[in-house]
This record gives structure tokens, sequence and C-alpha cells, in this order.
């Protein structure tokens, strides 16, 4: 299993997946919104096993944001 974290603090905009969905290299998953630029994050495949924040959700720095496994 591997823990996708947020790079940085900020906004959850977009969740561009859902659970069971199987992603691969550099799928886009989550996009944060920190001082008015957006912030995609990416993994390194698998399938999503739990999303762990929703549209809105303000985060911190390696909160962690989808359970890939």
């Amino acid at each position: 299993m591997e823990n996708i974290t947020s790079p940085i603090s900020g906004q959850v905009i977009k969740i561009l997946t859902q659970v069971g969905q199987e992603v691969t290299v550099d799928t886009e998953l989550v996009i944060i919104e920190a001082m008015k630029m957006e912030n995609v994050v990416y993994c390194d495949g698998g399938t999503v096993k739990e999303i762990k924040v929703k549209v809105g959700d303000r985060v911190q720095e390696d909160d962690i944001l989808v359970i890939i496994e």
C-alpha cells in the first residue's frame, strides 16, 4: 500500500479519481490550491483503495490524501 500525501498546505479543489479505479504512472489524483496556484498530486500506479479527503477540505503538508494498493 502507498499513502499519497499532500506536497503543500492548501485546499482540495478537485478529486480526479474514485475508489476502485486502476491508475497508472503519472495519473492525476487530486488538485490542491495554495496561494492562487494549483498543485497536481500524482501517483506511481495501482488501484485506489481509499480517498481520505473531499473537495473543499483544507490540508496540511504530508496529510494523507489517497491510499493506493
